[in-house]
């Protein structure tokens, strides 16, 4: 319990410290935010406003991630990073990196568009498969994996099991998924950060109940078979404190936006964490503000081009009730609002499954 208070508090200083020296030096070199020409007019005023910012998220959530396992150690406990601890942090920053890049090339031709969509699929499948199948060895002494090749809602759903390679194929559709969701939402200013800031705190809740009913630690009724929930917590505060860290600077008026360094980052965080913990179709119920952005421009993308006509004003779904005339501060207070009711929603499902196997 140390160890995720930690976490949250070692990430949430680093976060509110380190983001101002990233914007007085982002500012310097000239690496402003470009603004696409067909959003909402009232969006023009931000060009120029520094971003890349997710390089504060990332390296708070290190810091607080492996300062946590320091303290611990310097106090004489035993609990060291783990494989699901290591393989959810490269994860994460292996899709910051190319969202860098991305946000890189932005800048460096003043344009809204990086890395074209090969490039940028390119990359988030090397980096999804590397996780998926590293995800499957590294095997403990109970015989547990850091995943398994089942579909999960809050337990493996054991008969739906894709095997091997079916099992890499699904986690590279799932990190592709959530990683440009988080991206979609990315588009006011502290959106993204807050509503990810609530989805891994409700992961804290989460992955510290699975520790405390671990089947390899306690074997009763409703237990977990996860592989190192206690540290998936600490991953999980820190991720939450970095955000919420990064948002002092982010909440509008933004000082700085996080960019594809942040957003793809963060989203490939909730990939990993929905299939380290075996919630994979759950995520969707907690993440419910990022599923939504998603949906609304798959469902803009297809009626346009069957019919020519959209369903929403712009999409992501968050542009709509902007050119409705809705003020910026009020979409983002909002949809911060059912982001909450989303995750607590989530969090009763969680909890309404455990008395279920309890009762």
């Amino acid at each position: 319990m140390i160890g995720i208070g930690l976490a949250g508090a070692i990430s949430l200083l680093i976060s509110i410290l380190f983001t101002p020296y990233l914007i007085r030096a982002f500012s310097r070199q000239g690496f402003g935010q470009e603004i696409r020409e067909e959003g909402p007019q009232g969006h023009k005023s931000k060009r120029g406003t520094p971003t890349m910012g997710g390089v504060a998220i990332i390296t708070a959530m290190w810091a607080g991630y492996l300062g946590s396992h320091g303290v611990n150690m310097l106090m004489g406990r035993s609990e060291s990073p783990s494989a699901s601890g290591w393989l959810v942090m490269m994860l994460t920053s292996g899709l910051g990196m190319v969202g860098f890049l991305d946000d890189f090339i932005k800048i460096r031709k003043q344009r809204n568009l990086g890395l074209n969509k090969t490039a940028k699929l390119v990359g988030q499948l090397v980096v999804g498969i590397s996780f998926a199948v590293l995800a499957l060895q590294f095997a403990d002494e109970h015989a547990l994996t850091p995943a398994t090749p089942n579909l999960s809602f809050v337990r493996d759903i054991s008969f739906v099991s894709f095997g091997t390679i079916g099992f890499i194929v699904f986690c590279y559709g799932i990190i592709g998924a959530w990683s440009n969701a988080v991206n979609f939402t990315d588009g006011l200013d502290g959106l993204a950060g807050g509503s990810a800031a609530m989805v891994f705190g409700t992961y804290v809740v989460i992955t510290f109940w699975q520790f405390r009913n671990d089947c390899t630690i306690h074997l009763n009724a409703g237990c977990y078979y996860v592989r190192d929930p206690l540290d998936l917590a600490v991953v999980a505060a820190a991720a939450m404190g970095a955000c919420i860290g990064f948002l002092w600077w982010n909440a509008a008026p933004a000082k700085i936006f996080m960019g594809d360094t942040g957003s793809l980052a963060l989203g490939g965080l909730v990939a990993g964490l929905s299939m380290m913990t075996r919630t994979e179709l759950l995520m969707i119920v907690i993440s419910g503000i990022f599923t939504v952005e998603m949906l609304s421009v798959i469902l803009q993308i297809a009626m346009f081009r069957t019919t020519g006509r959209r369903i929403f004003r712009m999409a992501p779904f968050h542009h709509h009730f902007e050119l409705a005339g809705w003020a910026e501060t009020t979409v983002i207070i909002r949809f911060w609002l059912l982001g909450g009711v989303c995750a607590m929603f989530g969090l009763g499902l969680f909890y309404s499954d455990w008395l279920a196997a309890v009762g």
